[in-house]
Order: C-alpha cells, then sequence, then structure tokens
C-alpha cells in the first residue's frame, strides 16, 4: 500500500528536509519513527527539499508499506516524532501518486519583522531598524509575472534540468508586528524564494528601483540578484494536487 502523509516542521535544529550525510534531516527523524512503528525499513520521497533552517506548515511526503495503517497512527507516530515535526494526516492514495512528480504547485510564505519582537526573532527575518516601503515592493513583484526564466534567482551550481518556472502569485501585505510575502509557482528552484525576498528588500530600501528587476531577471545570472534572505524567515505553507485522481475512497 501506498500512503500520503501531511506534516509540518520547526526547520530550526534541521539541514532542510533531505536526508545529509553526518547531519540530521526531518526525513531521517520522520524515516526512523516510521520504521520502528511499521517494523520495516520505510523510506519516505517528500514534496520537495527545504533549505538547512527553513520551515513547513504542511508538506507532503508518501511511503510504502506492506501493512494497512489508518489515521489513528497519526498519533502513534506523533508520540515517536521530536516535538518540532507533527503529522496531521495520513491516508491511502494510489500507486500512480507521487509526491514530487505529482504536485500542481507549492506556496511559500516569507516573514520580515519591522518591530523587535524576542518571541520571533528565530521565526522571521528581523529588520526592525530599516525602513521598508511595501508599494515599491509590489510593484516588483508584479514584474515577476512577465518571466518564466528565473536563472538570477537560483543557487549557483545547482543541477537543475531547466531554470523555466511559472509563477501564480507574489505579494507583501503588512501584518502584525511585520509584514510577508506569498509568493506560489509550479516549481521552485534552488534558493529562489529567498533570492527574491531578499531583492525585494534591496527594492523596499531604496538600494535598487523595481524596474532593476527585470534587468536582474534578463542578466540570468545569480550575481545580479540580491543577497539571500534567511532561512528562519520561510515557510513552505501548501502543495497543491489533483487529488480526485490520487485519493482511495
Amino acid at each position: 500500500m501506498k500512503y500520503c502523509l501531511e506534516f509540518s516542521y520547526n526547520g530550526k535544529n534541521y539541514f532542510g528536509y533531505q536526508i545529509q550525510p553526518k547531519q540530521i534531516s526531518v526525513q531521517e527523524e520522520l524515516e526512523k519513527a516510521l520504521s520502528i512503528l511499521l517494523r520495516e525499513e520505510i523510506k519516505t520521497i517528500g514534496a520537495g527539499r527545504t533549505d538547512t533552517g527553513v520551515h513547513a506548515k504542511k508538506i507532503v511526503a508518501h511511503f510504502e508499506t506492506q501493512q494497512e495503517v489508518n489515521e489513528a497512527f497519526c498519533r502513534r507516530l506523533n508520540a515517536f516524532l521530536p516535538s518540532d515535526i507533527a503529522v496531521h494526516k495520513l491516508f491511502p492514495v494510489k500507486d500512480d501518486f507521487h509526491a514530487r512528480f505529482s504536485a500542481t504547485y507549492r506556496t511559500y510564505e516569507y516573514y520580515i519583522s519591522t518591530s523587535k519582537n524576542p518571541f520571533n526573532a528565530d521565526l522571521s527575518w528581523s529588520m526592525w531598524r530599516r525602513n521598508l516601503a511595501i508599494d515599491r515592493m509590489n510593484e516588483a513583484c508584479s514584474i515577476l509575472f512577465e518571466y518564466n526564466d528565473f536563472t538570477s534567482f537560483a543557487k549557483i551550481g545547482s543541477d537543475n534540468k531547466t531554470n523555466l518556472c511559472t509563477i501564480y502569485k507574489a505579494f507583501w501585505q503588512e501584518i502584525e508586528g511585520g509584514m510577508m510575502m506569498t509568493i506560489s509557482a509550479d516549481r521552485f528552484l534552488r534558493n529562489m524564494v529567498r533570492s527574491i525576498v531578499g531583492t525585494m528588500v534591496d527594492v523596499g530600501t531604496g538600494k535598487i528601483n523595481p524596474n532593476d528587476v527585470r534587468r536582474i531577471i534578463e542578466e540570468k545570472n545569480r550575481n545580479a540578484a540580491g543577497t539571500s534572505a534567511p532561512a528562519q524567515g520561510l515557510f513552505l505553507v501548501d502543495v497543491g494536487y489533483d487529488w480526485e485522481k490520487f485519493i482511495l475512497l
């Protein structure tokens, strides 16, 4: 049987989702707990690999097992997982479901604190010493929809087969104590969101103009874009699927 898990995690203590040699990862902890409970070696495939320190409010993974499990299994699984990883749903899916390749979109949120707050220092980029013009940042966001080659925002040395992405939405909004960017696309390149956020902050502080984003994208050079924003402000918040095709009723 193939099963799908929906879960969340605080990425502060992990070197991303994907298993890393000699480094602790979310995938390692998840597979360890599943293997203990099911008494067989379990391998998971996630919807994507988040960078070191990045969080997930909602992420999806699938695994296969010889046993039948149900929703009640989540409680037992959570008891074996660290406090910073929580499974919320578990359900059977069809054999052709793939947590990564079946996804139709992914949505991230990035949080910036514009007032000093000791309680969210690990969950946002603290910028209370600087003024950010959110209207200029949203003007720059609108330019992203004009392009689909985001090489300038991809991590140098990444092994991407293509740097083409379709961005569905990208905007900033004010929230209590700061601001948040929401960005959704069919796929993201490694480090892409943090690179975009860093560039948008350059726009917001007046270091560059909104129209400079066109030049940055068209150069197809990572060095043309801004510095990557810190990992702790980034959250994967949704992964979309055509569930009617994959859920077993």
